[in-house]
């Protein structure tokens, strides 16, 4: 019989920590003396009693390790009831919204997407807004977490490519993960904090600084104002391009670097693809804004280095409304959403090293067709890629795709026009923020959706954060037979 026992516990546990959290946003609400704190605290209790009850009642089922199938269970599980919990604050609180955008707005925040269904946040109570930012903080470094720990034991989307690198912990995924994690706090710590003393050297007040950090780190794209990154533009552009890149990074090499060894850094072919293309595609967008806007070199390099590196990571801050360039980049921007960053970042999106091995198949399958009696084996990383990542790869595009497609058809027939469903469709699923057009585009949100197309995308959010097939494979009946 199916043990749900462990599962419910982990979960118990990040429940009742994600309430005691809420004691943040609290103290500064109550040293602001706006009245909301008693919100925050009402919203602690619930959760950690909830979080509590369920720990304890399910903490006879402990084990020292988890079965694949608890593993994938609880991938999903956290991201699934995190959320539900996530939101109280705002239902209760100065945005007084109906569930399902509090649920939205949760979900957008832990899975670090950054679409929003808010507005007037520039007068929003101080804590509500850096609970926001929080939960992008606390979505960020918990998707590392899978990313290197959990995913590449499960082998799902290629990931088990990286068993190596990432640590090998099949049966003993509680514990290492513990030991994992605690190196990447203190990284990741390290980074929000040099980027919040970047942001205040920069200008930014130090609310802001806090608030920005958070959600650049995470590669998240909350802010505190409606304008997003529009009201800090000049050096605050060119510093969180620096840190979006660098969390974008996988987080293994920097584990690597604390233990003085940078060649991976160097070396890692996954890195040098990651840079090559964002400053390829800066390039693209810089040279046509000079020569067909007639823009400022300065100026056009500063927005396109800006807004492509925080599309393309998945961050979605925007500085400006790009559509307003013209067609090119808004089919740039499109296709730049779809391609990500490194494995085992904080970055969204199909990432770059599977469409390193897709490339890599492609060309191994030409010179089959040139020379028949040739072998050709496709590599990454100077390794040949073994045949199951090859089919997990192959798989996870052709499932991308298909929700993808899918998920368009469905906001489609809610009533949304083409452009907001597909873009709606992409942004959702590849956790990138802003959508296109002139409802959910870089200068709209979310808000003007209705409920049926909120959950989808809540939905899609879900699915995309955590590689496609790890929630997908809950539905099928041979998971639950094992």
């Amino acid at each position: 019989m199916f043990d749900l026992r462990p599962v419910g516990y982990v979960i118990g546990l990040l429940v009742a920590v994600l309430g005691v959290t809420m004691l943040f946003p609290l103290a500064l609400d109550l040293v602001d003396g706006n009245g909301q704190w008693p919100v925050f605290l009402q919203s602690m209790l619930l959760t950690c009693l909830v979080g509590g009850l369920m720990a304890l009642s399910c903490a006879n089922g402990v084990q020292a390790g988890l079965s694949v199938q608890q593993t994938f269970l609880l991938t999903s599980g956290v991201w699934l009831v995190l959320p539900v919990f996530a939101a109280l604050p705002f239902g209760l609180g100065a945005t007084d919204a109906r569930y399902v955008d509090a649920f939205f707005e949760a979900m957008s925040g832990l899975t670090t997407t950054g679409s929003t269904v808010l507005s007037g946040l520039d007068t929003l109570p101080r804590g509500l807004l850096l609970w926001r930012s929080m939960l992008q903080w606390f979505g960020g470094v918990g998707i590392i977490v899978v990313a290197m720990v959990f995913m590449p034991t499960l082998r799902v989307g290629g990931m088990q490519i990286f068993r190596s690198e990432a640590f090998d912990t099949l049966g003993k995924i509680l514990p290492r993960a513990v030991e994992i994690a605690s190196r990447i706090a203190v990284i990741y710590i390290g980074l929000t904090l040099a980027c919040t003393l970047a942001y205040m050297n920069a200008g930014m007040d130090g609310f802001a600084a806090v608030n920005h950090a958070l959600t650049t780190v995470s590669t998240g794209g909350f802010s505190t104002s409606d304008q997003s990154f529009g009201l800090y533009q000049g050096a605050p552009e060119y510093i969180a391009s620096v840190f979006m890149v660098l969390a974008s990074l996988p987080f293994v090499l920097y584990v690597q670097m604390m233990a003085s060894n940078f060649r991976p850094l160097t070396r890692d072919s996954q890195v040098r693809a990651f840079i090559s293309t964002i400053f390829g595609l800066i390039a693209m967008i810089v040279a046509f804004r000079m020569l067909v806007n007639l823009d400022h070199p300065e100026h056009a390099f500063r927005e396109a280095l800006f807004n492509v590196t925080s599309i393309m990571t998945g961050t979605g801050f925007a500085s400006v409304d790009y559509q307003l360039w013209g067609a090119f980049p808004v089919a740039i921007f499109f296709i730049v959403g779809l391609i990500g960053g490194c494995s085992g970042s904080t970055c969204c999106s199909i990432k770059i090293f599977r469409y390193q091995i897709l490339f890599a198949s492609i060309a191994a399958q030409i010179r089959r067709i040139h020379s028949p009696h040739g072998i050709f084996t496709p590599r990454y990383q100077g390794r040949a890629v073994p045949e199951d990542a090859l089919s997990s790869v192959m798989a996870f595009f052709m499932l991308f795709f298909v929700t993808l497609g899918i998920l368009a058809i469905l906001l489609g027939m809610t009533g949304l026009d083409f452009m907001t469903a597909v873009s709606g469709a992409a942004t959702a699923l590849a956790n990138i923020g802003p959508g296109l057009g002139d409802v959910i585009g870089p200068a709209g949100n979310f808000s003007g959706l209705n409920d049926t197309a909120k959950w989808i995308l809540s939905a899609a959010m879900l699915i995309g954060r955590l590689e496609i097939m790890s929630v997908y494979v809950l539905f099928t009946v041979t998971f639950w037979r094992k």
